[in-house]
């Protein structure tokens, strides 16, 4: 197969779909590699090194688009990017559908089979595509609530861990999953009060388990959401559900029982967010204020540590591309139940039930495999 690795050109996106150790995986399986010129200087890769992996390197993204079957990406493609992609070419990448109407109806006017990182599931519901982002992410949401706490920054001016004789401040985090659980590890080391909310039982009781004594599990609901902002000083939303827009468990009217500076970190804002005044930001204006509360939504956070992100990327994603290069997308996805749970649009039509549901569009099941193992 032919496989296309073009430069992110979402903005501060400086992470790259595939190492040259990935190139050299694929080419020892016998497929072509081409890697667009320059995509990997920003995550610590220079086209020296592809090459000598046994990329073939191309000036633009244009001729990558061209010549590719397989585009692997780190983020959805953008609106410049939409007229490139060929009818029946398969894009690999996150996609995020449900967070983004545009987005889902370019994709299905293209004809693209578009398989996303973010619904590929395990047997056991884990999701292990997103899972070593939702790490760096969960771990970069302390440290990007920890500046913005400073004064300069328009936060409350709060030193995360306090000192001897000063209490830390107060964290909460919604959300009990990958990005939840490794907030609440970072804050905790800190020295933060934390308190970490979920609604299964099942995983509080874990997370106390394993959680330092700083760490406090509380079952989340509305009422005990609305208590515990009236306190907090930085707030992490770290709710997903595969494929769906995220639930707001913070509302606009909920704003006004916080603390001026009261810091709120929205990891789950690329599917729509778990706090309604959320909306998309970017490393480059990363921060915006609602009633004297500062949000820190960009939407691809770990962008900002592309040399630890990409490598953490493509050791998982790596396995699954190099099954959809060996026996095409149809029968890798036929196959395996895991990359099937991927398909989001093929053929012009949603086939995850996810994305059909948050634009009220026809939803299609099975319809694409019906004749896929040859």
């Amino acid at each position: 197969m032919i496989i296309g690795i073009p430069k992110e050109i979402k903005n501060n996106e400086n992470r790259v779909a595939l190492t040259p150790a990935g190139v050299a995986e694929f080419k020892k399986q016998g497929h072509i590699v081409y890697v667009q010129a320059s995509a990997g200087e920003n995550s610590g890769f220079s086209d020296k090194a592809y090459a000598e992996a046994g990329a073939e390197l191309l000036p633009t993204i244009e001729d990558v688009y061209s010549i590719a079957e397989m585009i692997i990406k780190v983020k959805e493609p953008i609106a410049s990017e939409y007229p490139l992609i060929k009818k029946d070419q398969l894009l690999f990448t996150y996609f995020h559908f449900a967070s983004s109407e545009p987005l889902t109806h370019a994709m299905i006017e293209r004809g693209a089979v578009c398989l996303a990182y973010e619904t590929v599931e395990k047997a056991d519901r884990s999701l292990p595509l997103l899972v070593p982002m939702s790490e760096v992410a969960g771990r970069m949401s302390i440290q990007e609530g920890a500046k913005y706490l400073e004064k300069p920054l328009k936060g409350k001016g709060i030193l995360l861990g306090g000192v001897p004789g000063v209490p830390p401040a107060k964290v909460l985090v919604l959300g009990g999953g990958i990005v939840g659980t490794q907030a609440a590890k970072m804050a905790a080391g800190f020295g933060a009060q934390v308190t970490i909310m979920d609604v299964s039982l099942a995983r509080l009781r874990y997370l106390s388990d394993v959680m330092p004594a700083n760490v406090t599990t509380i079952i989340s609901n509305h009422y005990n959401i609305r208590e515990a902002i009236t306190t907090a000083d930085l707030v992490i939303g770290a709710v997903l559900i595969p494929g769906a827009k995220a639930p707001h468990l913070i509302t606009r009217d909920m704003l006004k029982l916080m603390s001026p500076g009261t810091v709120v970190v929205d990891v789950a804002v690329d599917q729509g967010g778990c706090i309604e005044t959320c909306t998309p930001t970017t490393h480059e204006n990363p921060t915006f204020i609602i009633d004297d509360i500062v949000h820190y939504c960009v939407a691809n956070m770990p962008g900002a540590v592309p040399y630890t992100s990409t490598l953490a990327l493509t050791n998982a994603t790596l396995p699954y591309a190099l099954q959809l290069a060996n026996k095409g997308w149809q029968k890798a996805c036929a196959e395996n139940e895991e990359l099937k749970k991927g398909l989001n649009i093929a053929n012009g039509k949603i086939l995850y039930k996810g994305v059909a549901e948050a634009w009220n569009l026809p939803f299609h099941e099975e319809l694409v495999l019906e004749n896929a193992v040859n």
